[in-house]
């Protein structure tokens, strides 16, 4: 069996196969499908500092190689999940991250900060594609000024790994990416939802509540791969890749634009064992191939 362990800055991962976040619940609903000690690490739903309630049904549309998704960040809050959550998850025995999301700086930092202090929490995620509420609505991860405040405020207040989730939504994705390590992001991860829409041509009408949502799933995947190279190119920290990810060639294509490690995403809801399987044949390629580590084929496209 080939090395499988990377590192994303002082985290250490038993295999570079993690998974993406609001894809996998909290990790517990697939026990029955998947050994999630095994996992390199599991990326948790989407958390804020105060509850919400998400956007109205309908929230979700299949489309052609993937799916729209505009749930809205649906979850209790941080203190429940600090509460109740984070006690039946943190001996699950891999790397338990939590995706963070807010709607100003102060707002991502204050959930940071009760991230922060639980134990066996050793990253965060920030999901910086939220609306900035003061700033018009615009996204904070479409421009440099805004990724560098959310990171900013949230890098004085969290001292452990500190990833940054990226939007695709972006002229240059390797730019806003600068702009995160500059503040001191340990590591980026990329790509998030590219935004999209479907319509009903019987009812006239857009098929999701909010008319547009987030497009995931194979049909990102070239754009996903773009981008990872661009920005492991451009950058000094670890890159995460994601967007499309659904075998063990996908992930392997991802680590050969650059990628440290990847998530999987969409493929969990086709298949909830799809994580086990892309670590398995991510090891079977290199055993095939006569190579030794992992490493010797991340960045391996120059």
């Amino acid at each position: 069996m080939a090395a499988l362990g990377v590192k994303i800055n002082r985290l250490e991962l038993k295999n570079p196969v993690m998974t993406a976040s609001g894809t996998f619940g909290y990790g517990l609903e697939y026990a029955d499908f998947v050994p999630l000690q095994e996992l390199g690490a599991i990326i948790v739903k989407g958390t804020t500092l105060e509850p919400r309630e998400g956007n109205d049904y309908p929230r979700m549309a299949e489309t052609p190689q993937g799916m729209l998704n505009c749930v809205g960040l649906q979850n209790k809050g941080a203190d429940y999940f600090c509460k109740h959550i984070y006690p039946s998850i943190k001996d699950i025995g891999t790397n338990m991250i939590v995706n963070v999301s807010g709607n100003s700086p102060e707002n991502y930092a204050a959930c940071a900060a009760k991230m922060d202090e639980l134990d066996q929490i050793p990253a965060i995620e920030l999901n910086i594609s939220c609306p900035n509420i003061k700033g018009g609505g615009m996204a904070f991860g479409v421009t440099r000024a805004g990724a560098a405040s959310v990171v900013r405020a949230v890098r004085r207040v969290y001292h452990k790994t500190l990833i940054v989730k990226l939007s695709p939504n972006v002229t240059d994705i390797a730019d806003i990416a600068l702009a995160c390590e500059a503040e001191g992001a340990d590591a980026v991860s990329l790509i998030n939802t590219v935004l999209g829409m479907a319509v009903d041509i019987e009812k006239r009408r857009p098929v999701l509540s909010i008319r547009t949502g987030g497009l995931s799933g194979p049909a990102v995947k070239p754009i996903a791969l773009r981008m990872v190279y661009e920005t492991a190119h451009a950058v000094k920290i670890p890159v995460i890749g994601l967007g499309g990810i659904c075998n063990a060639d996908d992930a392997i294509e991802f680590m050969m634009c650059g990628a440290t490690a990847i998530q999987v995403g969409t493929a969990n809801f086709l298949d909830p064992t799809v994580t086990i399987k892309v670590r398995d044949g991510i090891n079977d390629w290199l055993d095939r191939h006569g190579v030794k580590d992992i490493h010797e084929i991340i960045g391996a496209i120059d």
